[in-house]
């Protein structure tokens, strides 16, 4: 939009670098062109504002398919205004003079103007197509048939306006054939999911297995190796109780030897002893015979009274002592009779 300013009784226009801009007085035009700025009187200026950028137009419409479909197509029309004399003869652009306000719309009619010339085309060709074919192949023959409609139309020639690039975004059906139409990919992509899943697990109970039968391995060489540390242990034992054996025998074979070595000795010298004590023996036994014999010898004389009173004297010293003497007559008598 233009920028008018006031000065007393003149008004200042100054416009954008994207805007083209006319100044005409009396049916003569006396400024034109993109981007000016200038003075005028608005009782007698007559002012018109095309704008020469690109815009975008964005476009919704419903179209049927050969089999009947509802669909809903999505696209986007970009144009410029390339002759803005012939859009402002054909089109109102004119602004006020005073305020620099557009009374009309006039892009209000250029997208109208687009939005039905895009949309015919693109109805022709859904209604001859079905929908699985729409929604495949159908965009880009659709983007193709809407350009070409829109390059060759004669209106929007005479009115000035060219049709940069015409782009359809979407074909898509109601949203309950949507979802019918997704069904089967849906359910293939399920399908493949769950094979996936179940490969998956199936990878995951192969690890397992295999995992198992590691520790199983792991536990049997374990196991392989502490029977062979038990034998190994019971190897060191006995041969450990075979050494203590062998020792113990040594020892027992050296402690005999010395016993029966000391026995020896010991019956040697029990020999010699008894020897010695029979030698010892025989000389006092032979010593007490001859004082016997001799002592005989001496008593041989003697007359037998007095043999008996040295018995009995011999006698009496052997007796234990005896404090008191009872001598009865029986006693005595005997006595007498024994000594007569």
């Amino acid at each position: 939009m233009a920028d008018v300013t006031r000065r007393f009784n003149m008004r200042h226009l100054r416009a954008a670098p994207t805007s083209w801009v006319s100044l005409s007085r009396g049916g003569r035009t006396r400024r034109q062109g993109t981007g000016l700025s200038f003075w005028y009187r608005p009782l007698t200026a007559v002012l018109s504002e095309v704008p020469v950028d690109d815009r975008e137009l964005p476009l919704l419409f419903h179209a049927r398919t050969l089999d009947f479909a509802d669909v809903t197509v999505q696209a986007t029309v970009t144009y410029r205004i390339n002759d803005p004399v012939a859009a402002a003869t054909r089109l109102d652009f004119s602004i006020d003079p005073y305020r620099g306000r557009r009374p009309g719309q006039p892009l209000d009619q250029v997208a109208t103007l687009l939005a039905e010339l895009a949309q015919q085309p693109a109805l022709d060709l859904l209604a001859r197509v079905p929908l699985a074919e729409a929604l495949t192949s159908g965009i880009a023959a659709l983007r193709e048939a809407v350009a070409g409609t829109l390059a060759d139309d004669p209106r929007l020639t005479e009115t000035g306006v060219t049709v940069v690039s015409a782009r359809v975004i979407a074909i898509r059906p109601e949203p309950d054939l949507e979802r019918a139409l997704q069904t089967p990919t849906r359910e293939q992509v399920q399908r493949e999911a769950d094979r996936a899943t179940y490969a998956r697990r199936a990878d995951a109970v192969q690890q397992e297995r295999s995992i198992a039968e590691n520790e199983l391995q792991s536990k049997i060489e374990l196991a392989r190796r502490e029977q062979q540390l038990v034998e190994q242990r019971g190897a060191n034992t006995r041969r450990g109780a075979e050494l203590d054996a062998e020792s113990q025998l040594v020892a027992v074979r050296g402690e005999a030897e010395r016993a029966r070595t000391t026995a020896a000795a010991q019956a040697d010298a029990t020999r010699a002893h008894d020897e010695a004590r029979a030698a010892g023996a025989r000389v006092v036994g032979l010593a007490e015979a001859e004082a016997e014999a001799a002592r005989l010898a001496a008593y041989q004389d003697v007359p037998p009274a007095v043999l008996q009173a040295l018995a009995v004297k011999e006698l009496a010293g052997h007796l234990p002592p005896i404090g008191a003497v009872t001598v009865t007559p029986d006693l005595l008598s005997k006595l007498l009779g024994q000594l007569g």
